[in-house]
């Protein structure tokens, strides 16, 4: 990852709201949350999680499907774990096995 992705996902998620966001759909994983339901779970208005959900589209952090009338937003997991593996690439001097808590929360079973 560069650095200039890293700056753009991490100034996406500077919003309270689209880190809220964005765990609740890393919590759903590949089944994704339908706006309505994301704005009904976090009591967020539509049309502001709507811009919320953009800017993160815009991001790369999330994914969006046409259902029917709807938008079916999903977390985008590969670039979390890579925005996580950027920020640990250094850790212990590049020895990471000397980083055992590092290792294990860069694991996604869903990535």
């Amino acid at each position: 990852m560069e650095q200039r992705t890293a700056t753009t996902v991490f100034e996406s998620l500077s919003s309270g709201v689209r880190l809220d966001v964005f765990r609740l759909l890393v919590r759903m994983g590949q089944e994704g949350m339908v706006a309505g339901d994301i704005a009904a779970k976090l009591g967020i208005p539509p049309t502001n999680l709507s811009f919320h959900l953009k800017a993160m589209a815009h991001a790369g952090l999330v994914t969006a499907t046409q259902e029917g009338r709807f938008q079916r937003y999903r977390a985008n997991l590969t670039l979390m774990s890579d925005l996580i593996a950027y920020l640990t690439e250094e850790c212990c001097a590049g020895q990471t096995e000397l980083c055992p808590a590092v290792n294990a929360a860069s694991i996604c079973t869903q990535c």
